[in-house]
């Protein structure tokens, strides 16, 4: 439960000394739903709860972020296109989000260090990127963040491999749910590419989960049942030490920090290019390290049906000029 650490002095700092940083409401509902996760993480770290009953905790608490603090998503354009209102649509997109995002890092929290730091990365990345590129709530979203980054850099030492204190699912819970939370204040009003942007910024626990789902659907294996095929499984399955695996999958969490950067300071086919791209290379990364399976490599095999075919081309072609001569 060394998430507790986190959770106390990230709260102590908001409300003895940020306070008149923040709108009072939001901040209130934020806490009241910190509250409800703490609670759920503790309850988990004892008694080990259901997945149902964990995602229960995790709904309850986004039910108070949507109707006791006001955060939601609106509103998305795309270009082109137009305008929606998400209207009836509110509600779910938001739980659905914040469900997502703080399972996401739940599950990357194997080895020592790792969900800490990764989320250290994606909150500095989200706070940049906050504090330059949104209007009026870019500056307090950016100190909530940065507080919260100053909180488990505190912790970091202590957690990082040989640990000596572990997050637990109070404190991965509760990481999770903070970033899911704070994201959302750049989801409020948004166009297609900005929404991009925090999904990029959160490519490593995002991958990791999706491709997670992917597998155990392809393997029909229970969904939330677990396996030790992870990133980081297999990352250190390929050899690497449990310190190198940590620093590696960090690498990985700047590279897409980096990419995500660019998203703003790119038009909008700029933006499109960045998203192939970078999805090509996640496709070849994620097969190069078999994370679905050994034997799903459609990429790499389709690649390496065109480099065959274009060498017996080649070949056929040197010998048509071999026989003409």
């Amino acid at each position: 439960m060394g998430g507790l650490a986190i959770f106390v002095a990230f709260n102590i700092t908001n409300f003895f000394f940020l306070r008149a940083q923040y709108p009072p409401r939001q901040l209130f509902g934020l806490f009241v739903a910190e509250c409800l996760i703490i609670v759920t993480g503790v309850i988990d770290d004892i008694y080990e709860l259901k997945p149902t009953q964990k995602l229960t905790g995790i709904i309850l608490a986004a039910l108070v972020v949507y109707y006791l603090a006001g955060l939601k998503m609106s509103f998305i354009s795309i270009p082109y296109v137009g305008g929606f209102q998400f209207h009836w649509l509110r509600l779910p997109l938001t739980v659905l989000w914040i469900v997502a995002i703080t399972n996401a890092i739940n599950l990357l929290d194997g080895l020592d260090g790792l969900a800490t730091g990764v989320s250290i990365i994606a909150l500095t990345t989200s706070a940049i990127t906050s504090f330059f590129f949104l209007n009026n709530t870019g500056v307090f979203v950016s100190i909530l963040m940065l507080t919260l980054v100053a909180a488990m850099i505190g912790f970091l030492p202590y957690n990082f491999h040989p640990a000596s204190i572990f997050l637990g699912d109070t404190g991965s819970l509760f990481i999770g749910f903070m970033i899911s939370v704070l994201s959302l204040y750049g989801l409020k009003n948004v166009t297609v590419i900005t929404l991009i942007i925090p999904v990029i910024i959160l490519g490593v626990p995002i991958t990791d989960t999706v491709y997670a789902i992917l597998r155990r659907m392809l393997n029909k294996s229970p969904v939330f049942q677990p396996d030790k095929h992870h990133l980081h499984h297999r990352l250190m399955q390929m050899g690497l030490t449990h310190r190198s695996t940590v620093m590696v999958i960090y690498g990985i969490a700047l590279i897409f920090s980096f990419i995500s950067l660019l998203f703003p300071l790119s038009n909008f086919w700029g933006s499109v290019a960045l998203i192939i791209a970078t999805g090509i290379g996640l496709e070849l990364f994620v097969e190069s390290i078999d994370l679905v399976g050994s034997n799903r490599r459609p990429l790499l095999n389709l690649i390496k049906r065109i480099v065959t075919s274009s060498a017996d081309t080649k070949e056929l072609y040197k010998k048509k000029n071999n026989n003409k001569k």
